[in-house]
């Protein structure tokens, strides 16, 4: 479980880091900032599994589960939000 837990935090921080480097990309452009973003986000997981492969073998399947689960989650979670927010918006247009 701690392999879990360990992917599950990672994902949700790479999901934050994600998001920010898209804002930042799709908004002003590359910027050294947004590069550093990009590379953190691509190297957190294989940091965080290497460390779960050296210290807790046997937990190195739970945790790329759990940063799938807290990846797929954030994008799901983050879709609805949007959804939301501009269904909101169409219908006081209405």
């Amino acid at each position: 479980m701690a392999g879990f837990a360990a992917g599950l935090t990672s994902g949700v921080v790479q999901f934050w880091l994600l998001s920010k480097f898209t804002r930042l990309v799709t908004g002003g452009g590359i910027t050294p900032r947004a590069v550093l973003l990009g590379l953190t986000q691509l190297m957190l997981p294989l940091f965080v599994l290497l460390a779960v492969a050296f210290l807790r073998k046997q937990d190195l399947l739970y945790a790329g589960v759990g940063i799938s689960v807290a990846l797929i989650a954030g994008s799901l979670l983050k879709y609805i939000l949007v959804r939301r927010k501009s269904k909101g918006g169409e219908n006081q247009n209405d």
